[in-house]
């Protein structure tokens, strides 16, 4: 067993950065961390090669994915699969998001030998 600190807390993101990405666990199988987006600050991130679980800790948002939008606030659970576009936008409040990866964050990313 491990708790698992400071997970799904809010993280200001570091100089120059836009956002805040900080990973907290890394397993084979999984990888659990926090993605944290200001309130006004844009979501630059690309599709994953993993499938993803979002957790809405605080904040408010709207996700958009090519399949439709929602918007997202504390308690909210989305589901984003390997490979699917998506995007935080009109971020209204400081946005704070536990990410689950499986298999773990970037384990399925194409590494040129």
């Amino acid at each position: 067993m491990q708790i698992i600190d400071g997970a799904g807390r809010w993280g200001p993101p570091a100089d120059l950065a836009a956002n805040d990405w900080v990973e907290h666990l890394r397993v084979p199988d999984l990888s659990v961390g926090t993605y944290c987006i200001p309130a006004g600050g844009v979501d630059d991130q690309s599709p994953h090669t993993e499938d993803e679980i979002y957790v809405v800790t605080a904040g408010r948002a709207r996700i958009v994915t090519p399949s439709g939008d929602a918007a997202v606030g504390p308690g909210a659970v989305i589901f984003v699969p390997a490979g699917e576009e998506h995007r935080f936008v009109d971020v209204t409040e400081d946005l704070v998001l536990l990410v689950v990866f499986g298999p773990a964050y970037g384990s399925r990313a194409r590494r040129d030998v």
